[in-house]
């Protein structure tokens, strides 16, 4: 597993158009570590489409346009700051992290979960800039809170070495409590996942668990990437939560509410958004980055019963700048309604 850490199977050849893996060389070992984890078919699929798409600014997944891969908008920017004399204070707010409190009532929550908390991170983008997971650890180093949960994104690009981005998360993973799970985003490769896991974060690939306290309770499901690679499945994460049991979904996008709303979870958390990043006065969001109605791209929301927190991240993408959108940790209260 040693041999995950800086993302191994760069050595495989690229899928065909067709979603199967070339011929070239790969790390057996890699390879059935992953497919012992995942199963035989998510991992092809998974790895088909990155070779295939991981990198395309026009079509794939649930928007047509993927600003993050647009590369000249990054010198574009920078340029627009520099000459409003914007730059050196936008880059700035992206290192100061605010800390949010979102209480949530729960319609039948085990009494043993009263003020159960839940610290949610998001969008970590942790090799944009070398000081990123500093500042992320020191930011959640003194917090007290039950369980973490990660919301994916934890790298910068979305295709190329994962190295940074893993010695990152290393360093956060050090300032964190015992019991932390995470879904992988758009930005993240599947090869990133015995790595990941190594560093005692449990990710959860379409799976749940039970979330034990006092003898009592509640289920906490994940899903893969729902917007871009759309390896999202649902059923899979669900089915077996026993009924009228309080269950909480782990989303990269809020894109899918509606869906995890019919597989009657009482509570998302997601991110993907950033809630814009670069927002007008307001936190307006001049682009919002996912299909669905702005009030479930940033912040607490509702949906006919099912709680949502769509975070505007911890980190940055494209380029390291925050504009009237400062970057976020939460902590998220469970109370019996």
């Amino acid at each position: 597993m040693h041999a995950l850490q800086g993302c191994p199977i760069e050595k495989t050849g690229r899928a065909t158009d067709n979603g199967v893996m070339g011929a070239a060389e790969t790390d057996e070992e890699t390879l059935l570590a992953l497919q012992a984890r995942v199963g035989k078919i998510h991992l092809r699929q998974r790895l088909g489409m990155e070779g295939v798409y991981e990198h395309k600014v026009f079509g794939q997944g649930r928007t047509f346009f993927h600003i993050e891969n647009w590369y000249s908008l990054r010198t574009l920017i920078r340029n627009s700051l520099r000459l409003t004399m914007l730059h050196g204070r936008s880059r700035r707010n992206a290192r100061r992290i605010v800390l949010r409190e979102n209480p949530i009532p729960v319609v039948g929550l085990p009494p043993a979960f009263e003020g159960f908390t839940i610290l949610h991170i998001s969008d970590l983008h942790l090799d944009i800039a070398p000081d990123f997971p500093r500042v992320l650890g020191e930011a959640v180093s003194q917090l007290k809170y039950d369980l973490c949960v990660l919301t994916g994104d934890y790298r910068a690009e979305t295709f190329g070495p994962c190295h940074a981005a893993l010695d990152g998360l290393t360093q956060v993973r050090a300032q964190l409590g015992k019991e932390v799970y995470g879904v992988l985003g758009n930005h993240d490769s599947i090869r990133m996942l015995p790595a990941i896991e190594a560093m005692g974060i449990r990710m959860l690939m379409n799976e749940q668990v039970a979330v034990q306290r006092d003898g009592q309770c509640i289920y906490l499901a994940g899903i893969d990437d729902p917007h871009y690679f759309r390896a999202d499945n649902l059923e899979k994460a669900a089915d077996a939560i026993p009924d009228d049991s309080v269950s909480i979904l782990l989303s990269h996008s809020p894109e899918i509410y509606k869906l995890a709303r019919h597989a009657d979870f009482n509570i998302m958390l997601c991110g993907h958004t950033h809630g814009g990043q670069i927002c007008l006065p307001g936190g307006i969001a001049v682009i919002k980055n996912a299909s669905c109605r702005r009030e479930f791209c940033s912040g607490a929301w509702s949906y006919h019963g099912m709680a949502g927190y769509t975070s505007t991240g911890s980190g940055a993408c494209v380029v390291d700048v925050r504009i009237n959108c400062p970057p976020e940790i939460v902590l998220h209260r469970l109370h019996v309604a």
